[in-house]
């Protein structure tokens, strides 16, 4: 008899959870709270307690072919960064192809999820749920919960010195969706993430100023990289990941303060990060630079105190006339219909073994998909982390001892904050490869460049020196995709596919550009050889 799953959410963590359980033979039932798919991209004009929100406006920060699920590419003609519609359109075609809208009932929120009585022998749980007013109870083998971290705000208030007698609006950043209404008006952005970032860009089209206040300053990087190709099939590679793991971290911080200081000189946008070498998730932003350069945004450092109707930062400035505040100051996270708190958050760390299950649980029958925070695409990364779960759920993956686990747990959290540090928006930040490769390695799906390199070179190659996406992980193993191979080897196409929208007369097979690199080898060589007739 096939094990039964409750699926907490149908987001992007529930989809991914629902065709592992089905890959599995697992008996999954979702339950979603809202009337659709999609959770955190989904677009609703209106914000609503306990549902995630976003504006209108919000692009994907990583690329289609580092984002999309391992046994199915994104259609070759979309775009390589999409608006959140087309994502959700992704989505919806996934759930259609893999059947798995039968398995939710929509408008259902769980309102208690409670050991058995028996939980110690049979690992089960009881979910009380409730819909259209009337409530159901229900008896499950074991808890996948999807439900995300970008749903209760933090808004630390006790932070800002005279908020109470501020004349103006305020409010965090998950209330806002488009720009309109903000005409005229002087605006002050807290915060420097993606969506602090995102959302004083566009405001600034619109209002008479926009300022942006940093504590402690970030890096700035556009999504468009080497030769116009998306940042993240550039830097998310095996040997550039090698490279920053074997090299010493002061070269590597050097390489990544160049690197960063290619596009623009942090410090000159007062920019800079105060420790530019923790490795925190850098803000991407394609405009933001441009619109300091015009003057629409003005960087300003932390506020030590508000007045009626001014920001009196902590360099001595003042800004008169504010009218409204946004606060992009993240979120915190919390299981309300759990009985117990499985996931704590003590002392600055998250007590989960691999980001996923709690360690002090008679039976491994309980797991959080997606509470983590990637410095990649958070799509391959919760897939993994399902196709994990739902193999430890069967029996065919195990867990070591709660000592062995808690180890773990307090060794990565050590890791976390000398590469991350000790801020409350890195305590979900955890590497992106080294991070897949370790759920890959629980699964036995992780690809073996030696053994590639002796059997298919070119393959090998694609697999080392090319985007780290998704499709590796079904090349060996449990799940084993035969279309995987095609899907790196074509993934170039697919990234141009939708660019090249002119037609072009192709190119000479030799380019002036690679003539001339000839001609001046040549030119060295010759100069050498005169130099050597004066011996």
């Amino acid at each position: 008899m096939a094990k039964k799953v409750a699926v907490i959410g149908a987001g992007v963590s529930g989809l991914a959870s629902l065709k592992c359980c089905v890959d599995e033979g697992l008996e999954p039932t979702c339950f979603e709270r809202t009337e659709d798919i999609g959770g955190l991209w989904r677009f609703k004009e209106n914000v609503e307690d306990g549902q995630a929100s976003i504006y209108q406006s919000v692009i994907t920060n990583t690329s289609k072919e580092m984002s999309c699920f391992s046994d199915f590419p994104m259609p070759e003609h979309f775009p390589n960064f999409l608006h959140n519609s087309k994502l959700l359109e992704y989505f919806r075609i996934f759930a259609k192809k893999f059947d798995l809208l039968k398995y939710i009932q929509f408008q259902t929120t769980v309102l208690s999820v409670k050991k058995h009585p028996d939980f110690s022998s049979s690992g089960q749980w009881e979910v009380v749920t409730e819909s259209n007013g009337k409530e159901q109870r229900a008896v499950f083998d074991a808890i996948m919960v999807c439900s995300g971290h970008h749903i209760l705000p933090h808004i630390p208030l006790e932070s800002f010195p005279g908020i109470e007698r501020f004349k103006g609006q305020y409010f965090h950043s998950r209330q806002y969706k488009h720009p309109e209404g903000f005409e005229g008006k002087h605006i002050l952005v807290i915060g420097i993430g993606n969506s602090a970032s995102d959302i004083a860009v566009e405001l600034s089209k619109k209002a008479a100023q926009v300022f942006i206040s940093t504590r402690h300053g970030s890096w700035v990087m556009g999504r468009i990289s080497e030769d116009g190709y998306p940042w993240d099939v550039i830097f998310h590679t095996r040997f550039s990941s090698m490279l920053r793991n074997v090299l010493p971290r002061t070269i590597v911080k050097q390489m990544m303060d160049q690197q960063m200081n290619r596009w623009f000189n942090h410090e000159n946008y007062g920019l800079e990060p105060q420790n530019k070498y923790l490795m925190k998730e850098p803000v991407v932003n394609d405009d933001l630079p441009s619109r300091i350069l015009y003057g629409a945004i003005k960087v300003k450092s932390r506020v030590k105190e508000l007045t009626e109707t001014s920001a009196i930062f902590e360099d001595g400035t003042v800004e008169e006339n504010i009218d409204i505040i946004v606060f992009a100051t993240g979120y915190t996270f919390s299981f309300p219909f759990l009985e117990e708190s499985f996931v704590k958050v003590e002392e600055n760390m998250v007590s989960l073994y691999k980001c996923v299950f709690p360690p002090h649980l008679e039976k491994s029958t309980f797991a959080c998909i997606g509470l983590i925070q990637p410095l990649g695409s958070i799509f391959p990364t919760v897939e993994l982390q399902a196709r994990w779960v739902t193999r430890v759920f069967k029996g065919l993956c195990t867990l070591p001892s709660e000592r062995t686990m808690m180890e773990d747990i307090i060794k990565r959290n050590e890791k976390r904050i000398d590469l991350f540090g000790k801020s409350q928006s890195q305590i979900l930040q955890t590497n992106y490869i080294e991070y897949l490769d370790e759920l890959a390695s629980e699964i036995g799906v992780k690809p073996h460049f030696l053994s590639f390199l002796l059997k298919d070179p070119k393959l090998a190659v694609k697999l080392y020196f090319g985007p780290c996406n998704s499709y590796q992980y079904r090349l060996v193993g449990p799940g084993q995709w035969e279309g995987a191979r095609h899907a790196i080897l074509t993934q170039k196409q697919r990234i141009l596919k939708p660019l090249k929208t002119r037609a072009l007369q192709e190119s000479a097979n030799f380019p002036v550009s690679f003539l001339l690199k000839i001609l001046g080898l040549l030119a060295v060589v010759v100069a050498i050889f005169s130099q050597l007739q004066w011996f």
